[in-house]
């Protein structure tokens, strides 16, 4: 499979041609905004989904009604070498700030390219709607990162809707070299109002700040509620993590494999107004739950390979005196 396109912003202006053929009957390759080609994924019912080969980057998950489940900003721009502003970008080699890298590495803003051969994954039957992507480092890349790996990412939606993304990272170093990186499922999900959302299975956890320093600190409220800007990395975070919105009587199921730690973020108002990508009021409808690996990064030596799943599901909330049972959606 050939190597994606440099990492400039000339080079990477146009796609590189992908293969025609897709893996999956349910899964049609189609241009976007700017020209950028993207692949939709049809399941049951209404059920849909759209993956760009820029960033390898799930942008829409649509539920049986047609309802927009990931939040993608108004503002955002599909203009490389910028990143695409919601949906669910991946950050690979680095997260954030916590390294040398541009913020949250390159793996969001390279084309990634269709793996018609990718090695073989263990698959419910019933998921009919998925596609296979795969990542190489350019000759610019190994510039600023000096490692060879493959990076294959599968997108997938259930029979009933769920939407999984299974990544598979492997070192392909011939020196003997391992290598070391941080990633994140940089998930935005489209919420109601945010003041009127709840985060629960996070009780009681360590996490580390970013408005702080990156000090560490201990979660002390029975659930997360939002007033002001949040940005914290939650560690050894449980495998499930519900997001409650009471207005629109949904709840978001966040299962993870592979990563241990959870990143909440919400850019509140000023930091709205900042980002040119970003709607100034557009705070109020999104919140960003991250499985992620930030406190200690993955290391694999050469022939070595990692894997990470992320797993969303969208269910109806119910109320018991204005309140969700928390343990019926996280045990249940």
């Amino acid at each position: 499979m050939a190597a994606p396109s440099p990492a400039g912003a000339a080079s990477a202006a146009a796609s590189p041609s992908p293969p025609m053929q897709l893996p999956s009957p349910f899964a049609e390759l189609v241009k976007g905004p700017a020209g950028l080609e993207k692949i939709v994924l049809r399941g049951a019912r209404n059920c849909c989904a759209e993956i760009y080969l820029y960033g390898g980057q799930v942008t829409s998950w649509k539920n049986d009604n047609g309802e927009e489940l990931l939040f993608l900003s108004s503002k955002a721009i599909f203009k490389p070498p910028k990143a695409i502003r919601g949906g669910i970008p991946v950050c690979f080699p680095q997260f954030g700030t916590h390294g040398n890298l541009e913020q949250h590495g390159f793996a969001r803003n390279r084309f990634w390219t269709i793996d018609n051969n990718p090695p073989p994954l263990p698959v419910n039957p019933a998921i009919k709607a998925f596609v296979d992507l795969i990542l190489k480092p350019s000759e610019e890349d190994l510039k600023i990162w000096p490692h060879s790996f493959e990076f294959r990412l599968r997108v997938a939606l259930g029979p009933s809707g769920d939407l999984s993304l299974t990544s598979r990272i492997r070192n392909t170093n011939t020196d003997g070299r391992p290598f070391s990186y941080m990633f994140a499922y940089h998930t935005y999900f489209s919420v109601s109002d945010i003041s009127e959302v709840r985060v629960e299975g996070l009780e009681t956890m360590d996490y580390l700040d970013n408005l702080k320093a990156k000090e560490r600190f201990t979660e002390q409220g029975d659930a997360i509620v939002f007033e002001s800007e949040v940005d914290k990395v939650y560690l050894a975070a449980p495998s499930k993590i519900a997001i409650i919105d009471h207005e629109k009587k949904r709840t978001f199921v966040v299962t993870k494999e592979g990563l241990p730690d959870a990143v909440v973020w919400n850019p509140w108002d000023k930091k709205a107004k900042a980002m040119q990508d970003f709607g100034d009021a557009e705070y109020k409808s999104m919140l960003c739950v991250e499985p992620a690996a930030v406190e200690r990064p993955i290391t694999l030596k050469p022939g070595e390979e990692w894997k990470g799943r992320l797993v969303l599901s969208a269910v109806p909330s119910s109320y018991c005196s204005g309140q969700l049972d928390p343990l019926k959606v996280l045990q249940g």
